[in-house]
């Protein structure tokens, strides 16, 4: 398993959320999740302009194995949306925590990141999946 960033928040459903100045919160998959997934053929990402809702499904990932909807970990609206992916989706696989970010949020609510897992609690429920 690789290193969980310290400064990310997690999802139960295995969304990582980077909260930035400014109301801006990046979102990606985890580690633990592309590695579930296999090999990431296809992602469709929200619009730029979209309004998301916490908790809501606002991106698909397609792998081989399965296609998996992304839940928005903040409610706002989507300012940007990592376009490189369209080309090489595989890069959810080879930089889960980086280069292969999803989208970011202008949070809405900022305060709802405060209800998302601290990476040690993230660590403990993917630990539960083992």
């Amino acid at each position: 398993m690789s290193e969980i960033p310290g400064d990310l928040k997690f999802m139960k459903s295995h969304e990582w959320a980077r909260v930035e100045g400014g109301g801006k919160v990046t979102v990606g998959i985890s580690d633990h999740a592309q590695g579930l997934l296999g090999d990431l053929v296809y992602v469709d990402l929200p619009g730029v302009g979209d309004s998301v809702e916490a908790g809501t499904a606002c991106a698909v990932v397609e792998s081989v194995k399965a296609a998996s909807d992304i839940y928005a970990p903040v409610s706002g609206t989507i300012l940007e949306v990592n376009e490189a992916l369209a080309d090489k989706p595989e890069t959810i696989n080879e930089d889960a925590f980086g280069e292969g970010w999803l989208f970011v949020i202008e949070a809405s609510e900022p305060d709802e990141a405060k209800a998302l897992l601290e990476p040690d609690d993230y660590a403990a429920l993917i630990e539960g999946d083992d």
